[in-house]
């Protein structure tokens, strides 16, 4: 798969909640870089952070658009993500339901095999906290 393909079938998994097969996409060694985090590196650690989103937030991606260098080591994929808060996170507002919608931008890397190397997601918590509160 090219990084185009790639990226639909990660955005397309996600949206089937089918973690399976978005984190079969990622090289063993992958650095992600959280918004307003740090970052964690390894597809467990990546694995375990889906857990915890996927407990705490119902999402789906829409509106999205993947752009790929020339060499087909990098992308980028800008998209709406449509949200609802279902179970209160530490540090912030106590979730009710609360519906959102955020524009998110998303860079990545690809390693010689084609895998997912690099996922770093970038979004205005500002924006989501005035959503939610």
């Amino acid at each position: 798969m090219n990084p185009t393909q790639t990226l639909n079938t990660y955005y397309d998994a996600f949206n089937r909640h089918d973690w399976p097969a978005m984190l079969g996409l990622l090289a063993d060694d992958v650095v992600h870089e959280i918004n307003e985090g740090d970052a964690e590196i390894g597809r467990d650690a990546f694995t375990k952070f889906m857990a915890v989103m996927d407990s705490a937030y119902d999402e789906t991606a829409s509106d999205i658009v993947v752009m790929t260098s020339a060499d087909g080591t990098r992308a980028a994929a800008e998209f709406f993500i449509d949200g609802r808060y279902l179970l209160t996170q530490p540090g912030l507002p106590e979730a009710r339901g609360q519906t959102y919608r955020l524009r998110v931008g998303a860079f990545f890397e690809f390693n010689a095999e084609g895998q997912i190397s690099r996922v770093s997601n970038y979004y205005n918590l500002a924006d989501w906290l005035r959503q939610v509160a």
